[in-house]
């Protein structure tokens, strides 16, 4: 047999809940993982080999939804209500500065934050996607990159009635073109979205055969308005549209009425849960105990780094399951391996990657990081799944490695040039700040 293209080993693996071992190894070809296990079992040599050197060697995680490109109004607005973040700072911001440059410019800010903190994939939405879409392509990250659909003049789409056949353009530009990009369509949420809008977006991806996702019920504003507007919760007015059938994931899910967890199980909606920044916003929490109880696939976002205000999504694993232990009374609740599952297979089910990623097994995608153990705050390791989870930090990731190809090496990112791309967002910012008009990146 001939020798695998790329070899990780001399560590500990742990390659999803319940596969433990202390001296571990991935082998990989063609991008897919063609061996995961103990070490002994391990081909040899390859083309390539990282050494892990000690390091914990494990999936790469999963970010379900983030919108990317607000890397450029981290800190813009803040201790600010959701509606009045949006409506007074967020919108009017967006619309002067968010173009197709500045888009691609700020997803590879967002992109080479996401790598240096262990996500190898990541569920985008917003406006202007081909940016995004170019930008993680380049970063050698995978992702699912919904464009993003509003019944107001958006940065992009500034005629409302072309928003759809925008949605259609970016998912036939991008389907199939590359390995790691998968389009998608972005309903913002059923309070910016029409009903026709919503079955417009509907009917698209069942035509292109791509997924539809949308905020819902992420404050009790939200609904309050759509219970004054339609007569029905959130989840009720879409499943009064018929849209539940058809929707694959739905963000954030905090204020839920009584049934509707088992509701939406029923219609296989994935909930991606952002609980940082539903913190921040004083939104109030999804609650994941009682969506999983119901049958709920769940995953786990950061949201935007405008509103949490980073990208880390191990610091989200960590919040979620602590955040779980306080709603419930109860130190069970959300175990660690459970909890960091939700941002492994749970993310892969919520972006339509099940047998892709959130595993290392024969078959899957060659999608791993490894993260440093030789440090205080890491010694002595008896569980990893709660070093993971309870002890250990993005910053401890030193390896990266997406669809078989290294993009990390010693938290330095490879794959594009970071530190430029930070020097020409600060520079962007500076004119952001200095109220200057927008002249793209």
């Amino acid at each position: 047999m001939p020798a695998p293209e790329l070899l990780v080993r001399g560590g500990p693996l742990w390659a999803g809940p319940g596969s433990w071992w202390p001296q571990g190894a991935v082998a990989a070809t063609g991008g897919v993982i063609t061996y995961a296990g103990p070490a002994e079992g391990a081909p040899a040599t390859a083309e390539r080999v990282i050494e892990a050197h000690g390091g914990l060697i494990m999936p790469g995680l999963v970010n379900a939804h983030c919108h990317g490109a607000m890397a450029l109004f981290r800190g813009w607005a803040d201790d600010l209500p959701l509606e009045v973040w949006l409506q007074e700072h967020i919108f009017p911001a967006e619309a002067r500065w968010i173009n197709e440059q500045t888009v691609e410019l700020c997803t590879l800010l967002a992109a080479g934050e996401m790598l240096l903190a262990g996500v190898t994939t990541v569920g985008d939405a917003y406006f202007c996607m081909h940016g995004a879409a170019r930008a993680y392509e380049q970063a050698g990250l995978r992702a699912l990159v919904g464009q993003g659909l509003i019944d107001f003049p958006a940065p992009g789409a500034p005629e409302p009635a072309r928003n759809l056949a925008v949605c259609r353009e970016f998912i036939e530009a991008w389907q199939g073109r590359s390995e790691l990009i998968t389009p998608g369509v972005f309903a913002h949420s059923p309070y910016t979205c029409s009903p026709d809008t919503l079955r417009g977006a509907a009917a698209l991806c069942a035509e292109l055969d791509c997924r539809l996702f949308t905020h819902l019920a992420e404050t009790r504003e939200e609904t309050a308005q759509c219970r004054a507007r339609h007569g029905r919760s959130p989840v009720g007015h879409l499943e009064s549209l018929g849209l539940l059938e058809r929707l694959d994931a739905a963000v954030h899910c905090v204020w839920l009425e009584p049934g509707e967890e088992a509701l939406l199980a029923r219609r296989g909606v994935a909930v991606i849960a952002c609980p940082e920044s539903n913190s921040k916003l004083g939104a109030g929490w999804a609650d994941l105990t009682g969506l999983l109880a119901a049958g709920c696939q769940v995953a786990l976002g950061t949201d935007g780094p405008a509103s949490n205000n980073d990208l880390d999504v191990l610091s989200e694993v960590s919040f979620a399951a602590r955040l779980a232990k306080v709603k419930t009374g109860d130190p069970a609740a959300l175990p660690a391996e459970q909890a960091l599952d939700l941002a492994l297979a749970g993310g892969a089910a919520a972006l339509g990657l099940t047998g892709v990623v959130g595993r290392l097994e024969p078959g899957y995608g060659c999608d791993l990081i490894v993260l440093e153990l030789n440090q205080p705050h890491l010694t002595p390791l008896y569980d990893a799944a709660s070093h993971l989870v309870y002890a250990a930090s993005s910053r401890d990731v030193r390896q990266v490695v997406v669809a078989g190809r290294q993009v990390v090496a010693e938290r330095r990112v490879l794959s594009f040039d970071l530190p430029g791309v930070m020097a020409r967002v600060r520079e962007l910012a500076g004119r952001v700040a200095a109220g200057r008009p927008g002249e793209g990146a």
